[in-house]
């Protein structure tokens, strides 16, 4: 699996967070860069799908820009 690429290198393993759908709000498990290239950390490494609807978290959106529950 590509998203956990970097699993052997500590800092750079992605971490799982859990976010608010924009859309409809339910949870979302998305996997955030903790390392990388300048501005890379704190994004998303992957596409995620919402379980309820048809929104995607896009690859490389900041975590920022969700609510967290």
């Amino acid at each position: 699996m590509s998203v956990l690429r970097g699993c052997q290198e500590g800092k750079t393993t992605p971490k799982m967070v859990e976010v608010k759908c924009p859309k409809c709000g339910e949870m979302i498990e998305v996997f955030v860069k903790m390392g990388g290239a300048l501005g890379e950390s704190g994004t998303l490494a992957a596409d995620e799908k919402c379980p309820g609807c048809d929104f995607v978290a896009e690859e490389g959106t900041p975590v920022a820009s969700f609510e967290q529950p």
